[in-house]
C-alpha cells in the first residue's frame, strides 16, 4: 500500500477527527466550517477538484463567500464606548463594547471612575475599548460613539481647551495612531445601548 500523500491525510483529519480541541482554541470557529477549511486546503495542495466536483457534467459553481477567521475577525473590530456620570460631575463609569465584523461580541468592559464629569467618562469608555482591541491584535477599528464633542474632538473638527480631557485625548489619538485604519462614528445613543449599559453597570457596580 503506498503511503498517503499530505492530501489525503487532511481529507482523512476532516471527515474523521472530532476537531474539537481545535474548535474551542478558536473563538467563532465551528467543526463544520474547520472541516471545510481542510478540505479546501486539500484540493488546493492536490490541484485537484472535489470528488463531487469531479463527476461528470457536475456543474461549475462559485464556492460561497466564507466567514472570515477567527484571526482576520479580531483584526477588525468595531469599539463602542460610552460614558456616565449621575451628577457632572458625580459618580461615574467609563464602557466598551468590541464586536467584530460580523457583530459577534467580543468583549464587554466597565470601569468606575470616583467622582468625574460626563466628557472624562466618555473619553474613559473610549480608552478603555481601543486599549484592549489593542491587545487583542486588532490592526483596524471603526469607533461608535454618542458624544458629538469626542468624535469631533478626535476627527480635528473641535479644539480640546479642557485641561483635563487634553491629556485623554492626547492618549486617545495616540492609539488610535496605532492601527493601520480608522473610522469614526457619531452615533444616536439608541445605536450604543450596549456601551451605555455598561458604563451604568460600571457605577452600580463599581466595576
Amino acid at each position: 500500500m503506498p503511503a498517503p500523500s499530505l492530501v489525503d491525510i487532511l481529507r482523512h483529519i476532516a471527515r474523521e477527527e472530532p476537531l474539537s480541541s481545535t474548535v474551542r482554541a478558536f473563538r467563532g470557529l465551528t467543526r463544520e466550517h474547520l472541516g471545510q477549511l481542510l478540505e479546501e486546503a486539500a484540493v488546493r495542495l492536490g490541484g485537484e477538484p472535489t470528488p463531487r466536483d469531479a463527476q461528470q457534467g457536475a456543474p461549475q459553481v462559485s464556492a460561497p463567500e466564507q466567514a472570515p477567521s477567527p484571526a482576520e475577525a479580531l483584526s477588525r473590530l468595531r469599539v463602542y464606548s460610552d460614558g456616565a456620570a449621575r451628577g457632572n460631575p458625580g459618580p461615574a463609569g467609563a464602557g466598551a463594547v468590541l464586536m467584530d465584523p460580523t457583530g459577534h461580541v467580543v468583549a464587554r468592559l466597565g470601569r468606575f471612575l470616583g467622582t468625574q464629569t460626563n466628557n472624562y467618562a466618555e473619553y474613559m469608555g473610549l480608552l478603555l475599548g481601543l486599549k484592549h482591541a489593542r491587545s487583542l491584535g486588532a490592526r483596524e477599528v471603526d469607533v461608535f460613539a454618542d458624544s458629538e464633542l469626542l468624535i469631533r474632538q478626535l476627527g480635528g473638527r473641535y479644539q480640546v481647551k479642557s485641561p483635563t480631557l487634553k491629556p485623554l485625548f492626547d492618549e486617545a489619538r495616540r492609539l488610535l495612531e496605532g492601527f493601520t485604519r480608522v473610522k469614526l462614528h457619531h452615533v444616536p445613543r439608541a445605536r450604543n445601548a450596549d456601551a451605555d449599559a455598561m458604563s451604568n453597570r460600571a457605577i452600580d457596580e463599581r466595576l
